[in-house]
This record gives structure tokens, C-alpha cells and sequence, in this order.
């Protein structure tokens, strides 16, 4: 967060909702609840970024099969859903400040800003995960490997998951703590994933989520390398020339083979209606799952085209999109003991950079998931198919797992 107390604007779905605009006076309260025979009428606004990664067509899926709705019906509640679109998180912690947010879908930074502040929030399961972040530039530019970014403006979407992201990459590869004292790169704002993506004039290079590179690829965007510690297509360097080379620096980050970044965006929840709706939130939970097995077993071209008015993509790039992402990787959706650990470690860092006071502590992580670990608990036990134990510690695939949020109790400190 900025800091700011102000409201974000609520749009009609399928408009962009915009950060910093004032409601208009007397907006009702978006979750209320009152008797309706023999189910209870409930209200529930949820955002949702459909222009970032898996949780785009997850949540279209839910829309468009009314899932929650359903399953809300089975724990008594004659649900009415406002879905909301935001480009970012920002204005739905903007929303959330103001009460007039129910759930929504952040990343590490606005997460570690809102626990840090004392945001009454609580995480509630993963929305998305392991999406691929790329240094951008122009064709025909001379910037071809990180080492050529010294001196330079990059474009990024400060205070957010693309700002931490690219600061991993630039640390590791050029082997420095501070990238704009050792490095001299200063960052520049992109308000949008698409307007960094198009490399604007006034930065050398910009930082922005493969759904919006590979958009505007057929404007001439190019990219170096990513967060998965690969090079990409236009890569030149140290390490080779062309995309997929594995570059060395990224086995020395904590999060490998996760990356340079543990990118991990959570469903967030008030506090005030997981406490008062606790089946709401299960139900939710349970729609979100149905949702993403489903999608986890169809064709990846065919799942991207449930959003292809978001993404601007056809089946074979939106594909791409859809493998890289660690819901349909995995097949579910559940907390785990390394994703929590995202939050944590992403915290030091953004203490490092005077973003936050100080970093959080793995106590206040644990906190945060131990007000929801009852509901998902519930939930995984309500659906018949379910992945066996030993799939949370898998270590032979390409993103960190751990012991399930229900086993909060067993969750090791990693200090």
C-alpha cells in the first residue's frame, strides 16, 4: 500500500477499476446477510485481475459455471456475487482498507505491506503462482543480458511483485545488494503489465508478466531473460544466445528451482467475513478447487481461450501462460508450508529496500494462515478426489511445496 486511506472506485464487471477514486457517497456495504425463507441471502464483492496468469481462467470458469454459487447453496446461502476487475492489486487493497472489498487476489508485496500495517486480513489459498516475469526491450536495442542494464532505466510496476521480481533477477546476475548504488539503474513506474510491456519511450528496458509480452511481441517487445532463471529469445551473452539456456546465478537463490522469485498471489479475505461467514469463505474454497481441477485436465490452448478478450492471445501462446502457472502444474490449490514461506522472505528483502519498517517475523506469517487453515481443512476433506500426501512434498518438480496449511502445527521456522 501507499499509505493512503483512499477508496478504490467500484466499477461494473468487465470495466478496469482504477486505484485512489473516491466511492461515491453512500455505497452500501458489499456483504450482508438476512433471512430468506430457509437460506440465508448473502452478498459478496470478490476481485479479480483477469489480465495477470491462472487465476484469470480460473475464476472465469467459476463465473461462467456459477460454481460458487452452487456450492454456497449447499451450506445454505442464496449467494449473489459481485466480481470485480482491477489491473492490479493496489486498488483492491485500496477497496479492502475501506471495507468495501470482500476477497480478493494479491501478490507477496501488497500481502507483506498489509500484515505489516495491521490490515485485519488473512490469506485464505493460493490464486496463482510461479508466473514467469521478463526483462523486456525494444528489437534492435543493445541491451541483450543483465550486464548491459548497468547505467540504465528500467520500467516496472513499483511496490509490487514485478518491483521484487526484477530487483532478485538484477541481484543475482550482476552480483550486487543494491542495484541502483552499485548497479546506477533507477526504476521507473508502469502503471499497467501492458504499458510495460510495450517499452515506452523514456526507459531503456521494463519489467512486466508473460500474458502482457507475449501481447505485444507483434509490436516488437523482446525479451532477455525471466524469473525462472532462463534466458529468452534475444538473450546474448555470458551464458549463449538464445532462449532456455538455464543461467547459473539463479541455483544460488534460496527459491530455486522455483526462480529468482517465489511468486506466489493468495485469495485474500476480511477478516470480518471469515469470521461472521466462515462457510461462505469453505464454499469459496470448494469452487476455487472444482474449478481448478477441472481446467488442470484440458487442453492449456483451450483453457486460455476462456480469457482470450483479457490476454489478446491465441491458443498456442496462451498456453504457454497456462503451463507455467503452479495451479494447473500442481492440479490444486492448497497452501503450503514453502508458499507461506514466499511471504516471509519476500518481506526481508523489501525491509532490505525500505519498503517496510522491518521484516515479519515466521510467527505473524504463521498467524495469518492459522484464522483460514480450519476452512481450507474442511474443504479438502469435503471433495472426493484430492491429492495424496506425499504431493505436498514432492521435491522432483519445479516449484517448492511443503507440508499443507492444515499441518500449521508441524510448519518448521526457517530461521
Amino acid at each position: 500500500m501507499t499509505g493512503s486511506t483512499s477508496i478504490a472506485a467500484a466499477l461494473p464487471r468487465r470495466q478496469i477499476l482504477l486505484g485512489g477514486a473516491a466511492l461515491a457517497a453512500g455505497f452500501a456495504m458489499p456483504a450482508f446477510v438476512r433471512a430468506q425463507g430457509s437460506k440465508q441471502q448473502l452478498k459478496l464483492s470478490i476481485g479479480r485481475i483477469p489480465w495477470a496468469a491462472g487465476n484469470s481462467p480460473m475464476t472465469q470458469y467459476m463465473i461462467n459455471n456459477k460454481l460458487l454459487e452452487k456450492r454456497a447453496a449447499d451450506f445454505g446461502y442464496d449467494l449473489t456475487i459481485d466480481w470485480r476487475e482491477y489491473p492490479t492489486a493496489l486498488p483492491m487493497v485500496e477497496a479492502m482498507v475501506g471495507n468495501n472489498l470482500d476477497i480478493g487476489m494479491w501478490g507477496n508485496t501488497p500481502i507483506i505491506r498489509a500484515i505489516s500495517s495491521g490490515l485485519p486480513i488473512s490469506p485464505i489459498v493460493v490464486g496463482e503462482g510461479h508466473l514467469r516475469f521478463l526483462i523486456t526491450t525494444r528489437n534492435g536495442s543493445p541491451i541483450r543480458n543483465a550486464q548491459a542494464l548497468k547505467g540504465k532505466t528500467i520500467g516496472v510496476s513499483l511496490g509490487g511483485d514485478p518491483q521484487s521480481a526484477l530487483t532478485q533477477m538484477l541481484k543475482h546476475e550482476l552480483g550486487v545488494q543494491d542495484v541502483a548504488k552499485e548497479a546506477g539503474i533507477r526504476y521507473v513506474n508502469m502503471p499497467t503489465h501492458a504499458q510495460a510491456a510495450s517499452v515506452p519511450t523514456g526507459v531503456d528496458a521494463t519489467c512486466t508478466i508473460s500474458p502482457a509480452f507475449y501481447a505485444a511481441q507483434a509490436s516488437g517487445t523482446v525479451a532477455i531473460m525471466n524469473s525462472f532463471g532462463q534466458t529468452e529469445d534475444y538473450y546474448e551473452g555470458p551464458a549463449g544466445k538464445g532462449a532456455g539456456i538455464l543461467l547459473p546465478s539463479v541455483k544460488k537463490s534460496q527459491f530455486y528451482p522455483d526462480g529468482y522469485y517465489l511468486h506466489r498471489s493468495f485469495w485474500i479475505g476480511r477478516n470480518a467475513l471469515i469470521e461472521q461467514h466462515p462457510q461462505a469463505v469453505v464454499a469459496f474454497i470448494v469452487a476455487q478447487q472444482e474449478a481448478v481441477a477441472a481446467l488442470s485436465v484440458m487442453d492449456p490452448g483451450a483453457v486460455s481461450q476462456l480469457v482470450k478478450d483479457y490476454w489478446k492471445l491465441d491458443a498456442t501462446q496462451g498456453a504457454k501462460v497456462v503451463k507455467d502457472d503452479v495451479l494447473f502444474s500442481r492440479g490444486w490449490s492448497w497452501p503450503t508450508e514453502k508458499d507461506a514461506l514466499a511471504i516471509l522472505e519476500s518481506s526481508r528483502y523489501m525491509a532490505d529496500n525500505k519498503q517496510i519498517e522491518k521484516p515479519l517475523p515466521w510467527d505473524k506469517v504463521r498467524t495469518q494462515f492459522q484464522r483460514t487453515a480450519p476452512l481450507v481443512k474442511q474443504a479438502y476433506e469435503k471433495l472426493g478426489s484430492k491429492p495424496a500426501a506425499s504431493e505436498f512434498t514432492r521435491t522432483d518438480v519445479s516449484d517448492l511445496r511443503g507440508r499443507p496449511v492444515w499441518e500449521i502445527d508441524k510448519w518448521a521456522n526457517p530461521a
